[in-house]
């Protein structure tokens, strides 16, 4: 009990502090946190939305999805949604997605305001949904790695493995083990208002023993399954290339080094992204009465918001680096000036595809159809 509540003042003196500075920071730091904050927002929105509709557009599928949701079927909808290929990315786009649409406005309201005036409800809830985004993110991003690990490194057992049933509990579990990784934070009383970042968001030196879980769930052990599954797909590669084993030189194909290295860049920038925070957090739980309070403001600041800014980088990346959706991107956003457009290159069914097994994503520059 002393130990808490030490902890706990301890907290409630930097709070305290942070105020104080936040109230005496230059008008130009927060015009600079704004401005980032409203780039993040609109790539965010607009890039995830691209995503997610060029993954239901892409080639075959996309004509049958408008065939039936012209009569009214959700068969085929479902169809994209959930094919074993698919169903990551998505699910990666929408937890992206959600902060942009809810959380990010209202610390941008607080940075406009220089103060939290939402109340305590929002408070709770953006924390919270921050908390998803996060966690969901690095899971999913973790659930890409280990599909596309099974994949290269062990196509034979593939389809058994990522059968569509079984994608669709990977992806419930995905999720579930999301929200039992973010609802603790109720019970420890760690979603708070922090005024040197305008969030409401994890308070590290609420909890110790909470802190270090958290950087060691989603960083940590993350950090390191994912490390393995690309070093394994490396290796294969390597040797692929070196003719090390020619009988496997028809199992990994260029599109599929493509695909890879795409999903790869966003696990990189994810680690880029979100190391300072993290490592920030590790350090404040191991002695948080004389760490916290040494820690620069504008370390601080900066690790926290170059953590939000991550949320608009994958659908970039995927723009950059993948031919596929950098035409789609090109199509849906000139749709929206030439609605014709949209329904005169759905109309089109491309003739070439690999025969082959697919993809395990819409990720490849030269695969004509999605795994469905």
């Amino acid at each position: 009990m002393d130990t808490q509540a030490n902890v706990s003042s301890i907290h409630c003196l930097l709070s305290r502090n942070d105020s104080h500075q936040a109230q005496t920071s230059p008008a130009g730091v927060s015009t600079a946190l704004a401005s980032v904050l409203i780039f993040t927002i609109v790539v965010d929105i607009v890039g995830n939305a691209l995503v997610i509709l060029s993954v239901f557009r892409n080639k075959k599928l996309r004509n049958a999805a408008i065939v039936e949701l012209r009569t009214g079927e959700m068969k085929s909808f479902l169809s994209v949604l959930f094919s074993t290929g698919n169903i990551f990315v998505v699910s990666l786009s929408v937890a992206d997605l959600v902060v942009a649409v809810y959380p990010y406005p209202l610390v941008l309201t607080a940075i406009v305001r220089d103060d939290w005036t939402m109340g305590d409800l929002h408070c709770q809830a953006s924390g919270f949904i921050m908390g998803l985004s996060v966690f969901g993110s690095i899971f999913n991003i973790t659930a890409i790695a280990i599909n596309r690990y099974c994949y290269i490194c062990h196509s034979l057992h593939y389809d058994r493995l990522f059968s569509r049933r079984n994608t669709c509990c990977y992806l419930g579990l995905t999720w579930l083990l999301t929200a039992i990784a973010t609802v603790p934070n109720f019970f420890v009383g760690s979603l708070q208002y922090d005024p040197r970042i305008y969030s409401c968001t994890f308070a590290q030196t609420v909890s110790p023993y909470y802190t270090i879980s958290v950087v060691v769930i989603h960083f940590l052990v993350p950090l390191l399954v994912v490390s393995y599954c690309y070093m394994r797909i490396w290796v294969l590669v390597i040797q692929v290339k070196r003719r090390v084993k020619p009988e496997q030189r028809a199992t990994v194909k260029q599109s599929d080094v493509r695909n890879f290295l795409t999903m790869f860049m966003v696990f990189v920038l994810f680690a880029v992204c979100w190391a300072p925070l993290n490592l920030i957090g590790l350090a404040v739980a191991i002695d948080p009465s004389r760490v916290a309070p040494n820690i620069p403001e504008w370390l601080f600041v900066t690790s926290y918001f170059m953590a939000y800014f991550n949320s608009c980088l994958n659908a970039v990346i995927y723009g950059l680096l993948n031919q596929n959706f950098r035409k789609e991107y090109k199509t849906i956003l000139l749709a929206l000036c030439i609605p014709r457009l949209l329904m005169n290159e759905s109309s089109r069914c491309p003739t070439e595809g690999m025969k082959s097994k697919p993809s395990p994503a819409p990720t490849n520059n030269d695969m004509a159809e999605i795994n469905v």
